[in-house]
């Protein structure tokens, strides 16, 4: 079985970046924290003109947080590092000055629409379908929300996050502003990933940096909301309700 990793690929501008998990891409503390640090490193790299974010292997994009992990949180202390892990990957995405273009293969869940969403550029396959299923474990989208919110709307985000149970469509996501293109196969994702990460290397750095702190304007409180945010699942991770679910995940 394939180790998890993060690595980057630097090639004529383009700063690929690449996680994976054997679990369905979820992510644990350790992942999460690799790819915060590589996608802010990216973001310092003056060769990198833009960068691509992406999942390993064929089918799911993330599957969310692990639940191997979210079992073994016994305590709020440890609860909130662990949530803090998706806030800290959604800030560096944040603050990253260059463009983060997204390639999402295939189904995401939980905190991989927090990463999906958080993305500058979010291309898909029709088979990228969408689910936000904290609900079903008894806590909630709290540390993605604002990300997803900002993609989604507050009437898109509270639809999927309430309806936890539902994977709604790729054209759903394309529809509601999360994803700019959905193509039929993983080949066809990729060439036009490919082109449209070639084509930004021509234009001005300069003028792609001032446009993303433009895009991401009112949004330089979310160090401290995400914080907050990954407390209160932090807290409801040790409830009865949580415990009894996660045992049944076993």
């Amino acid at each position: 079985m394939t180790k998890p990793y993060v690595h980057i690929d630097i090639q004529d501008g383009i700063g690929t970046i690449e996680f994976f998990h054997p679990a369905h891409n979820s992510l644990p503390g350790d992942i999460l924290s690799q790819l915060a640090k590589t996608i802010t490193v990216a973001g310092e790299n003056e060769d990198i003109k833009v960068i691509v974010l992406k999942s390993g292997g064929d089918r799911t994009f993330c599957a969310g947080a692990s639940f191997k992990e979210l079992i073994n949180i016994n305590d709020e202390a440890t609860g909130k590092v662990f949530f803090s892990g998706f806030a800290n990957v959604i800030n560096a995405m944040r603050k990253c000055p260059k463009f983060i273009i997204g390639r999402v293969q295939g189904k995401t869940v939980g905190g991989g629409v927090g990463i999906a969403s958080a993305m500058d550029y979010c291309m898909a396959t029709k088979f990228a379908s969408i689910k936000l299923s904290e609900l079903n474990v008894g806590i909630g989208p709290f540390v993605v929300g604002p990300a997803v919110e900002r993609k989604l709307g507050l009437s898109g985000m509270s639809q999927i996050a309430i309806d936890a149970n539902t994977f709604y469509p790729a054209s759903w996501a394309q529809e509601k502003g999360l994803f700019t293109q959905v193509f039929d196969s993983t080949e066809e994702l990729d060439e036009g990933v490919k082109a449209f990460a070639e084509n930004l290397c021509n234009y001005n750095p300069e003028a792609m940096k001032e446009m993303k702190k433009m895009f991401w304007q009112g949004t330089e409180h979310w160090d401290t909301l995400l914080a907050e945010r990954a407390s209160i699942s932090g807290r409801l991770v040790l409830s009865d309700f949580t415990k009894e679910t996660l045992k049944r995940f076993k």
